[in-house]
């Protein structure tokens, strides 16, 4: 590969402030310092006459931004927060490539969530800076133990799960006193007891020489969470920047952020008051004549309150006889079923809530006993058995005028906006994404687009949970179909929101409001990656429009962007 090594001594990187543009940097990678005089180092592993240097490979465009970054990664452990799409991934190549030459027996590790970004991050590390091929190993659940071992014996560089690791590590196979340097991707997951915090802990106890370097778009939402990820991988340098820092300006494109609100129609407005009075309204009242609840607004309650209504009363539950406690447990839990469907209804459609019903009262999602609660409700059933009837016939034959069955109006704008862009199709360079929360609505969805426009060739893609969803394979596969111009719209669930390299995409259609401002940033950033772009986010007037504007105005998302600047 085309590398052009600058050997800077380690006295010159220490010393100096960043550099603040690229003729700068070619100065400096243009001058070979003279070497100074440094103690043997304790660590046996370390190669003394390489780690008088470092090397920064110039095989791609020299930004300002990344030189500095990689600069101070060298030496601290480091979170690195960059907006989608501006190089995190660059930047771990080059730190991994000068611990490959400093430890020529150590072991470094990058690890990331999923299988297809572990074969992504592999295959752009090799290509950034063309650590030889042999020395590479790949490692994720497919692979059993015994193979396993093998690659940990006979290579240096590993591409993993933090599972991997975590099972490895636990089994003795895993060499912790040779890692010289834990790559973590989407390090904004490192909270609480998941794997990468456990790995930490491990590789710690047996010994602490090792770097950490963090990478992530979004460290977290709140002050609490960012100071979790910080401890938890023993950082003690952050790197961020913003789309507004002066390093980074050059390199971002404009992004056009259009909010649409859509009022319910006639047929949505029907079903959403007949849902609450005719079904909702029972259940409620039960919990609240056994003041297991004090909330009878059907309309203001959610999942989310209903579970800590519950929480309440098991608190002060002491008294109830068992059979009258089993009873309140049973509501609880198909009530929480039933809001679950009535958000869908709300947000995604009377499609998907239809389906979202049939598999309760089919055993497929929820318990037998609330599929036996169900299945006596005869109002919840004459409910179902409605739009069963309108979604076939393509008529609200109960309804006033008898207008057309429209499942959802979100579903309009969206193939209206998606018409709108692609035009009469003639480029083929463009490309679309379409953002949904929920595994069914994807579907339904992609299914709708290819249907409805012979010029939208839309693919679903979403995560492998036990034996359904999209295996490794087919996801990398669907990837590389988009980016190639089989498909020119995504429609994803979270599985595309984070890492990986889905290629240019000038349109995305957030079709529901996600409640994590992580996510909602990381949806976000899959546009204008390389040109200008645009960004819609479709909201249901009332409580959907409510709950964005609570992600949207999250005061302490504002402070952790102010603390993160301090530090800087």
């Amino acid at each position: 590969y085309n590398e052009y090594k600058s050997y800077l001594s380690l006295k010159y990187v220490m010393s100096n402030d960043y550099l603040t543009d690229d003729e700068d940097i070619i100065a400096a990678t243009e001058s070979l310092c003279v070497p100074i005089e440094v103690p043997e180092p304790k660590n046996d592993q370390f190669d003394y006459k390489e780690g008088k240097v470092w090397v920064y490979p110039i095989n791609y465009p020299l930004r300002s931004y990344q030189f500095n970054i990689v600069q101070k990664a060298l030496l601290w452990n480091t979170l690195v927060t960059l907006p989608t799409g501006l190089g995190k991934t660059f930047v771990a190549a080059v730190v991994m490539y000068n611990y490959y030459r400093w430890f020529p027996r150590g072991k470094v590790l990058f690890m990331a969530p999923t299988k297809p970004l572990v074969a992504q991050q592999i295959r752009a590390c090799h290509d950034i800076v063309g650590i030889p091929q042999h020395e590479l190993g790949e490692m994720t659940g497919n692979l059993k133990p015994e193979k396993r071992d093998v690659i940990w014996r006979t290579k240096r560089v590993f591409f993993l799960t933090p599972q991997i690791v975590q099972n490895d590590l636990c089994r003795g196979t895993c060499p912790a006193s040779e890692v010289v340097l834990v790559v973590v991707d989407e390090a904004h997951k490192a909270t609480g007891n998941h794997a990468y915090c456990q790995v930490i802990r491990e590789l710690h106890k047996v010994q602490p020489n090792f770097r950490v370097l963090a990478l992530s778009a979004t460290p977290g939402d709140k002050l609490t969470t960012v100071q979790s990820v910080l401890s938890n991988l023993l950082i003690a340098h952050v790197e961020i920047r913003s789309e507004e820092s002066i390093d980074i300006q050059p390199y971002v494109h404009t992004r056009n952020v259009n909010k649409v609100t859509l009022p319910l129609d006639k047929g949505l407005a029907y079903l959403k008051q007949t849902f609450l009075n005719d079904v909702l309204e029972g259940y409620v009242r039960i919990l609240t004549t056994h003041r297991a609840i004090f909330c009878r607004d059907t309309e203001t309650l959610t999942k989310y309150t209903l579970l800590q209504q519950r929480e309440s009363w098991r608190a002060r539950n002491g008294n109830e006889a068992p059979n009258i406690t089993n009873m309140i447990e049973g509501v609880y839990f198909t009530l929480m079923n039933l809001y679950h469907a009535f958000e869908l209804l709300l947000v995604h459609g009377a499609s998907t809530f239809l389906n979202y019903c049939i598999d309760l009262i089919e055993g497929r999602k929820g318990n037998s006993g609330t599929r036996s609660k169900l299945l006596r409700d005869s109002q919840f059933m004459s409910l179902i058995d409605k739009i069963t009837r309108w979604r076939s016939s393509g008529i609200m034959s109960d309804l006033e005028g008898s207008p057309p069955f429209i499942d959802h109006p979100k579903k309009v704008k969206l193939l209206s906006i998606l018409k709108e862009h692609f035009g009469d199709g003639t480029d083929d360079k463009t490309r679309a994404m379409v953002f949904s929360s929920y595994r069914e609505s994807v579907a339904d969805l992609s299914k709708m687009l290819n249907k409805e426009d012979s010029k939208l060739r839309s693919a679903e893609f979403i995560g492998q949970s036990g034996t359904k969803g999209l295996k490794q394979k087919d996801q990398i596969k669907t990837v590389e179909d988009f980016k190639s111009g089989k498909y020119n719209v995504l429609v994803a669930t979270c599985v595309g929101e984070e890492g990986l390299d889905i290629g240019m995409v000038d349109l995305i259609v957030l079709f529901d409001a996600s409640a994590s401002p992580t996510r909602l940033v990381q949806r976000m950033g899959r546009a204008a990656r390389q040109r200008q772009g645009s960004i819609y986010v479709l909201l249901t007037e009332g409580r959907e429009e409510t709950d964005e504007e609570v992600v949207q105005m999250n005061p302490e998302q504002e402070d952790v962007v102010v603390v993160f600047q301090e530090q800087q």
